[in-house]
This record gives structure tokens, sequence and C-alpha cells, in this order.
């Protein structure tokens, strides 16, 4: 990895310098084209101011001198448009803008969250609750573990042990969180789907760039090696959101196993076969919406750095950074449940002002918080379900 890491740096100095040559050589062209044209206009002049001869050899000397220019010229411009087509080639990497804006980044989160909602409600309201807690049987008590590993014992809480066959709220949030940390899971790594100690080592090399280097530099690099990624590996694509898919239908199946489902067949709407035929196309959306993110977030933006935000279970409620999706209802407390909605943060590395050298001043980071993540605390419960 390394070993590929190192290439694509020297490949990345090759290409620089190559466009350097191609620069100085096009600048050589031009200046050989001028000279090319004063010789031959200092000929012609020559030829006009001899007096006698023949005039039907004149007329053939500047018909030859003619073509010759002619020629000369066409070489000239044709070699000049072909340099100028490969520099331009080679620098439009080096050049590219952004091909989103920071309104259409923001439009998109919305649309992620809105397709969560829809397929969290829209199974819920398919799904049977029985009356009585589940059995503690083989299968779910692995999904109750499995769940706990992934989400947090909290919500395994809110989940086991209720009877969630007359208001199966509780099972929407919990369904919102699970997609909502999943999708998030899957967007804060460095590439999609790329094995898990590879993309660590991509995370901290780029960690340390974007400290050190400016922004276009730190994101042009990240975006160039995510092309050169999708180019050694290019199902990666296909492959990370067929994973992201498979990975909402399993964690979606076993809350509703917890949450205790009556039928849990392959046949049933809760079963990972189930959820895959009635909601497939629902999934497709937001795991499409949510590659498209990370392609345009990590490899088409280049003047800053948008993060999406997920707030891990179990850390302490902060208004400055989220919101309580049920903070209206009443006091905000308890530790955090899940993430029902994500957010958006956008950092920038900026210097602020020059010094007498030339050389730029001090570098800040601006951070802007341009979506609060909606996060559900164990007081949802005083809300929701009060006993």
């Amino acid at each position: 990895m390394r070993r590929d890491l190192d290439e694509t740096k020297r490949e990345l100095h090759r290409t620089k310098v190559e466009v350097a040559k191609l620069e100085e050589r096009c600048k050589a062209l031009e200046r050989a084209l001028l000279e090319t044209r004063e010789v031959l206009r200092t000929r012609d002049d020559e030829i006009r101011r001899i007096r006698g001869g023949d005039s039907g050899r004149q007329s053939v000397v500047d018909d030859n001198l003619y073509n010759l220019q002619n020629n000369l010229d066409e070489d000239q411009r044709a070699t000049f448009d072909e340099d100028t087509a490969l520099v331009k080639a080679n620098d439009v990497f080096m050049t590219r803008t952004d091909s989103w804006s920071g309104a259409q980044v923001l439009q998109a989160i919305h649309d992620l969250n809105s397709e969560i909602l829809q397929f969290s409600a829209a199974a819920t309201e398919l799904v049977t609750f029985s009356n009585n807690p589940p059995s503690a049987s083989k299968t779910i008590i692995q999904a109750t573990q499995d769940t706990a590993s992934r989400l947090g014992p909290n919500l395994v809480k809110i989940l086991s042990g209720r009877d969630h066959s007359q208001d199966p709220i509780l099972v929407q949030l919990a369904l919102q969180g699970c997609i909502t940390t999943c999708v998030a899971r899957a967007l804060s790594v460095f590439c999609m789907g790329f094995p898990s100690k590879a993309d660590s080592i991509l995370t901290q090399i780029y960690g340390h760039m974007y400290a050190a280097e400016p922004q276009p530099s730190s994101s042009k690099w990240r975006a160039l090696t995510h092309r050169h990624i999708h180019t050694m590996y290019p199902y990666l694509r296909d492959y990370s959101a067929n994973e992201l898919a498979e990975t909402m239908y399993r964690w979606s199946a076993d809350i509703l196993l917890i949450a205790g489902c009556q039928n849990t067949d392959k046949l049933s709407v809760a079963s990972r076969e189930g959820l895959r035929a009635r909601f497939g196309e629902n999934v497709r959306r937001i795991t499409k919406t949510a590659c498209k993110l990370a392609q345009v977030t990590k490899e088409e933006i280049m003047s800053t750095c948008f993060e999406i935000l997920a707030v891990e279970h179990g850390e302490t409620f902060d208004p400055r950074r989220m919101m309580d999706t049920f903070g209206e209802y009443g006091v905000s407390s308890g530790s955090i449940v899940s993430t029902t909605e994500l957010g958006l943060r956008c950092k920038t590395r900026k210097s602020r002002g020059t010094h007498e050298d030339g050389k730029s001043g001090v570098v800040e980071t601006e951070v802007r918080l341009l979506l609060p993540p909606k996060v559900i605390l164990e007081s949802v419960l005083e809300f929701v379900d009060p006993r």
C-alpha cells in the first residue's frame, strides 16, 4: 500500500514536471515560428530588390517561397496546437473547481434524512409486534448482543421488554438511528469499501497533509488518490454500495426482532430477505445518495472540506453541536441513545495576512456547522413511553 502511495506521489510530481516542460516547449515553438517568418520576410525583400533576370524564374521563386512559408506555418501551428492540447489535458486535474455548491451538498443531506425517515416509518408500519416480550431464543440473544455492540446498550434497553404493538414510535426511532449510524460510519472513512487497514493509513496521511498543507493541496491529493484507487479497482463503488445495503438490511432485521416482531421467518417483512424484497428501492435510493455524497465531498470539492456528522451513542449532549429531537417537549437529559438525522459541517484552512517577506501568515481552520445532527436522549422515554 505504501508503495502505491509513493508511486502516486511520484506520478503527480512527474505530471507537474511534464506540464512545465510542455509549456516551455510551446513558448519555444512560438519563438521559432516568429523567427522563421522573419527570415522568410527578409529573403522575400532581398529577392524583390534583385533587378533583371527572367520574370518566369522570379515567379517560380516567389511561389516556392510562398509555399514554403505556408508549409512552415501549418507545421508550426499543428505542433503548437497539439502541445497546447496536451498541456491542457494534463492540467485539467490541477485546476479543477468544485462541482457542487455548499447549498447542493446541504440539500443532499436533507434528501438523505428524508429517505431514511420514509424507510423507517414504512417498515415500522408494515410489521406486527407481539404484546408480550419475545422469548430469549438463541437468535434473539445473538441479535441483542450484535445490536448492543453496534448501536449501544441504551438502544437495546428501550426496545426490549416493551409492548410496541399499540405505538411503535420507539421502533421507528431505533430504525432511523440504525440507518443513520450505518450511513455515517460508511461516509466517515477515507474511501468507501476499501480495506480497513489500508484506509486507516490513508486517513492518517490525509490528516497530516490537511494540517500541514494549503486547503487545495490536501483536497487535490485526496481526489487524485481516490481517482487512482477507483482506476485500480473499477468495481469498488458497486461493491461498497452493495455492502452498505446489506448492512442496513441486517441491522434493521435485528432491531425488529428485538422489538418483538411476530413473524421473523425468511418470508416475513421483518426478515432480511423480506426487507430486501419490500424496501429494496428505498434502500437503493439511500445508498445511491450516500455514495454520491462520498464521491462529491471527497473527489469533486477542492475549496473546502465537508463532513457528514452523526453523534455516537453514550456521548454527552451538547446543544451547540447537536439538536434533541424531542427538545421542544421538555428538558433534555441523559446520554445520547442514537442519531436520527445526519448533520453537516464545513472546514476550511485559511491564511490570515502575510509576512514582510511575502509568505503567508498564520493559517487557521474555519469551522462552520451548517446543519446540526438530531439525536435522541435517554429522556425520550419520558415523552414517548412514560411509566
